[in-house]
Protein backbone atom coordinates (compact mmCIF):
# COMPACT_ATOMS: atom_id res chain seq x y z
CA UNK A 1 0.00 0.00 0.00
CA UNK A 2 2.95 2.36 0.90
CA UNK A 3 4.73 2.16 -2.93
CA UNK A 4 1.55 2.10 -4.60
CA UNK A 5 0.67 5.46 -2.79
CA UNK A 6 4.44 6.59 -3.54
CA UNK A 7 3.51 5.66 -6.98
CA UNK A 8 0.26 7.47 -7.17
CA UNK A 9 2.19 10.76 -5.92
CA UNK A 10 4.57 10.33 -9.13
CA UNK A 11 1.77 9.98 -11.46
CA UNK A 12 0.44 13.73 -10.07
CA UNK A 13 -1.13 13.51 -7.04
CA UNK A 14 1.71 14.40 -4.54
CA UNK A 15 -1.27 14.67 -1.75
CA UNK A 16 -1.24 10.77 -0.91
CA UNK A 17 2.54 10.96 -0.90
CA UNK A 18 2.39 11.58 2.87
CA UNK A 19 0.65 8.34 3.09
CA UNK A 20 3.88 6.37 2.25
CA UNK A 21 6.14 6.66 4.74
CA UNK A 22 3.88 6.58 8.34
CA UNK A 23 2.36 3.59 6.39
CA UNK A 24 5.51 1.42 6.58
CA UNK A 25 6.79 3.42 9.77
CA UNK A 26 3.93 1.23 11.71
CA UNK A 27 6.21 -1.94 11.01
CA UNK A 28 9.64 -0.78 10.90
CA UNK A 29 11.59 2.02 12.35
CA UNK A 30 10.90 5.32 10.21
CA UNK A 31 14.46 5.81 8.88
CA UNK A 32 14.45 2.73 7.11
CA UNK A 33 11.57 3.16 5.86
CA UNK A 34 12.53 5.87 4.27
CA UNK A 35 15.19 4.60 2.68
CA UNK A 36 13.46 1.45 1.91
CA UNK A 37 11.08 3.57 -0.20
CA UNK A 38 13.40 5.47 -1.54
CA UNK A 39 14.56 3.03 -4.81
CA UNK A 40 10.97 2.53 -5.20
CA UNK A 41 10.57 6.93 -5.53
CA UNK A 42 13.23 6.52 -8.03
CA UNK A 43 11.76 3.38 -10.11
CA UNK A 44 8.69 5.73 -10.31
CA UNK A 45 9.98 9.17 -11.19
CA UNK A 46 11.70 7.15 -14.19
CA UNK A 47 7.72 5.94 -15.11
CA UNK A 48 6.54 9.15 -14.23
CA UNK A 49 9.28 11.69 -16.19
CA UNK A 50 8.00 9.50 -19.05
CA UNK A 51 4.42 10.24 -18.14
CA UNK A 52 5.20 14.01 -18.22
CA UNK A 53 7.59 14.67 -20.98
CA UNK A 54 5.88 17.28 -23.05
CA UNK A 55 4.15 18.93 -19.40
CA UNK A 56 6.77 20.63 -17.12
CA UNK A 57 8.34 24.15 -16.68
CA UNK A 58 11.65 24.51 -18.33
CA UNK A 59 12.22 28.13 -16.23
CA UNK A 60 11.49 26.50 -12.92
CA UNK A 61 13.63 23.38 -13.40
CA UNK A 62 16.46 25.34 -14.71
CA UNK A 63 16.30 27.48 -11.42
CA UNK A 64 15.07 24.87 -8.74
CA UNK A 65 17.19 21.74 -9.71
CA UNK A 66 20.94 23.63 -9.02
CA UNK A 67 18.84 25.46 -5.94
CA UNK A 68 18.09 21.73 -4.63
CA UNK A 69 21.16 20.53 -5.25
CA UNK A 70 23.05 23.44 -2.80
CA UNK A 71 19.85 22.60 -0.34
CA UNK A 72 21.36 18.87 -0.31
CA UNK A 73 24.73 19.53 0.29
CA UNK A 74 24.22 21.58 3.07
CA UNK A 75 21.90 19.01 4.37
CA UNK A 76 24.64 16.15 4.30
CA UNK A 77 27.35 18.65 6.00
CA UNK A 78 25.05 19.38 8.90
CA UNK A 79 22.66 16.78 8.97
CA UNK A 80 24.29 15.29 12.48
CA UNK A 81 24.05 18.94 13.88
CA UNK A 82 20.31 19.49 13.20
CA UNK A 83 17.38 17.43 14.90
CA UNK A 84 14.96 16.19 12.28
CA UNK A 85 11.82 17.65 14.43
CA UNK A 86 13.91 21.37 13.96
CA UNK A 87 13.41 20.77 10.32
CA UNK A 88 9.72 19.25 10.52
CA UNK A 89 8.72 22.18 12.43
CA UNK A 90 10.15 24.61 9.69
CA UNK A 91 8.35 22.50 6.94
CA UNK A 92 5.09 22.98 8.96
CA UNK A 93 5.28 26.65 9.86
CA UNK A 94 6.41 26.90 6.00
CA UNK A 95 3.35 25.18 4.39
CA UNK A 96 0.90 27.30 6.99
CA UNK A 97 2.79 30.51 6.64
CA UNK A 98 1.75 29.66 2.33
CA UNK A 99 -1.53 28.82 3.22
CA UNK A 100 -2.48 31.77 5.58
CA UNK A 101 -1.28 34.22 3.04
CA UNK A 102 -3.28 32.55 -0.01
CA UNK A 103 -6.52 32.86 2.24
CA UNK A 104 -5.77 36.45 2.98
CA UNK A 105 -5.53 37.07 -0.84
CA UNK A 106 -8.18 35.43 -1.84
CA UNK A 107 -10.79 37.49 0.81
CA UNK A 108 -8.49 40.65 -1.33
CA UNK A 109 -9.93 38.94 -4.26
CA UNK A 110 -5.81 39.36 -5.40
CA UNK A 111 -5.35 36.37 -8.48
CA UNK A 112 -2.17 37.54 -10.24
CA UNK A 113 0.06 35.35 -11.02
CA UNK A 114 3.73 35.73 -9.32
CA UNK A 115 6.59 35.05 -11.72
CA UNK A 116 9.20 32.34 -11.39
CA UNK A 117 12.07 34.64 -10.60
CA UNK A 118 15.14 33.31 -9.73
CA UNK A 119 16.16 35.21 -6.05
CA UNK A 120 12.67 33.19 -4.46
CA UNK A 121 13.44 30.35 -6.68
CA UNK A 122 16.98 29.66 -5.29
CA UNK A 123 15.72 30.57 -1.83
CA UNK A 124 12.56 27.65 -2.09
CA UNK A 125 14.59 24.94 -4.26
CA UNK A 126 17.43 25.47 -1.66
CA UNK A 127 15.09 24.68 1.43
CA UNK A 128 13.20 21.72 -0.63
CA UNK A 129 16.50 19.59 -1.11
CA UNK A 130 16.85 20.67 2.46
CA UNK A 131 14.19 19.36 4.39
CA UNK A 132 14.10 16.26 1.71
CA UNK A 133 17.29 15.28 2.32
CA UNK A 134 16.35 15.46 6.33
CA UNK A 135 12.94 14.32 6.67
CA UNK A 136 11.44 13.57 2.36
CA UNK A 137 9.38 16.87 3.19
CA UNK A 138 10.40 18.91 0.67
CA UNK A 139 6.66 19.26 -0.96
CA UNK A 140 5.37 22.54 1.05
CA UNK A 141 8.83 24.63 -0.04
CA UNK A 142 8.48 23.48 -3.56
CA UNK A 143 4.96 24.17 -3.07
CA UNK A 144 5.24 27.70 -1.13
CA UNK A 145 7.04 28.55 -4.85
CA UNK A 146 5.40 27.42 -7.60
CA UNK A 147 1.55 27.88 -6.16
CA UNK A 148 1.16 31.45 -6.86
CA UNK A 149 2.36 31.07 -10.35
CA UNK A 150 -1.04 29.91 -10.91
CA UNK A 151 0.76 27.36 -13.74
CA UNK A 152 -2.23 24.53 -15.18
CA UNK A 153 -2.10 21.60 -13.43
CA UNK A 154 -0.31 19.38 -15.51
CA UNK A 155 2.55 21.80 -15.89
CA UNK A 156 2.56 21.90 -12.02
CA UNK A 157 2.07 18.27 -11.62
CA UNK A 158 5.38 17.78 -14.18
CA UNK A 159 7.63 20.26 -12.80
CA UNK A 160 7.30 18.53 -9.76
CA UNK A 161 8.26 15.53 -10.64
CA UNK A 162 11.17 15.75 -12.41
CA UNK A 163 12.26 17.97 -9.60
CA UNK A 164 11.73 15.84 -7.22
CA UNK A 165 13.51 13.07 -9.53
CA UNK A 166 16.79 14.65 -9.73
CA UNK A 167 16.50 15.72 -5.75
CA UNK A 168 15.77 11.88 -5.38
CA UNK A 169 18.86 10.74 -7.42
CA UNK A 170 21.08 13.17 -5.70
CA UNK A 171 19.64 11.71 -2.35
CA UNK A 172 20.65 8.37 -3.44
CA UNK A 173 24.47 7.98 -2.96
CA UNK A 174 24.53 9.71 0.54
CA UNK A 175 21.99 7.46 1.51
CA UNK A 176 23.90 4.89 0.84
CA UNK A 177 26.70 5.91 2.86
CA UNK A 178 24.51 6.08 5.78
CA UNK A 179 23.43 2.82 5.60
CA UNK A 180 19.46 3.78 5.04
CA UNK A 181 19.82 2.06 1.13
CA UNK A 182 20.99 -1.47 1.08
CA UNK A 183 21.69 -4.53 -0.86
CA UNK A 184 18.76 -5.76 0.86
CA UNK A 185 16.37 -2.87 0.99
CA UNK A 186 17.17 -2.99 -3.06
CA UNK A 187 16.39 -6.65 -3.82
CA UNK A 188 13.24 -6.00 -2.97
CA UNK A 189 12.68 -3.26 -5.57
CA UNK A 190 12.07 -7.24 -7.66
CA UNK A 191 8.93 -7.56 -5.49
CA UNK A 192 7.43 -3.97 -4.99
CA UNK A 193 8.06 -2.55 -8.44
CA UNK A 194 5.26 -3.36 -10.29
CA UNK A 195 2.93 -1.95 -7.54
CA UNK A 196 4.79 1.66 -7.66
CA UNK A 197 4.81 1.92 -11.53
CA UNK A 198 0.64 0.76 -11.25
CA UNK A 199 0.66 3.76 -9.10
CA UNK A 200 2.45 5.80 -11.09
CA UNK A 201 0.20 5.06 -13.83
CA UNK A 202 -3.04 5.55 -12.03
CA UNK A 203 -2.18 8.70 -10.63
CA UNK A 204 -1.48 10.31 -14.02
CA UNK A 205 -5.00 8.69 -15.22
CA UNK A 206 -6.61 10.50 -12.13
CA UNK A 207 -5.13 13.89 -12.86
CA UNK A 208 -5.66 14.13 -16.10
CA UNK A 209 -9.69 13.60 -15.15
CA UNK A 210 -9.63 15.80 -12.13
CA UNK A 211 -10.94 19.30 -12.71
CA UNK A 212 -8.17 21.63 -11.63
CA UNK A 213 -10.36 23.80 -8.91
CA UNK A 214 -10.60 20.30 -7.87
CA UNK A 215 -6.82 19.45 -8.21
CA UNK A 216 -5.83 22.80 -6.35
CA UNK A 217 -7.96 22.53 -3.47
CA UNK A 218 -6.72 19.14 -2.99
CA UNK A 219 -3.26 19.77 -3.10
CA UNK A 220 -3.92 22.89 -0.50
CA UNK A 221 -5.83 20.73 1.94
CA UNK A 222 -2.70 18.03 1.81
CA UNK A 223 -0.42 20.65 2.16
CA UNK A 224 -2.63 21.40 5.32
CA UNK A 225 -2.46 17.83 6.12
CA UNK A 226 1.30 17.43 6.01
CA UNK A 227 1.63 20.58 7.86
CA UNK A 228 -0.45 19.60 10.80
CA UNK A 229 1.25 16.21 10.76
CA UNK A 230 5.03 17.70 11.32
CA UNK A 231 3.36 19.69 14.19
CA UNK A 232 2.50 16.41 15.98
CA UNK A 233 5.45 14.77 14.94
CA UNK A 234 7.29 17.79 16.50
CA UNK A 235 4.90 17.50 19.56
CA UNK A 236 5.75 14.30 20.40
CA UNK A 237 9.78 14.84 19.84
CA UNK A 238 9.73 17.73 21.88
CA UNK A 239 6.48 17.79 23.93
CA UNK A 240 6.07 17.21 27.85
CA UNK A 241 5.49 13.31 26.88
CA UNK A 242 9.33 13.05 25.45
CA UNK A 243 10.66 14.99 28.67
Amino acid sequence: MAVYFIGMSKGGLPMVAMLGVPILSIFIPPAKAAGLLLPMYILADLYAIWLFRGSYSARNLKILIPASAIGILLAFLFVSRIPTAATELLVALIGLGYLASAWRKRLKKDDRARPADVPRGLFWGALAGFTSYISHAGGPPFQAYTLPQKMPKMVFAGTATILFACINWMKLPPYILAGQVTLESLEQIAVLAPLALFGAWSGYRVIRWLPEKIFFALINIALLAVSLRLLWDVWEAWGPAAV
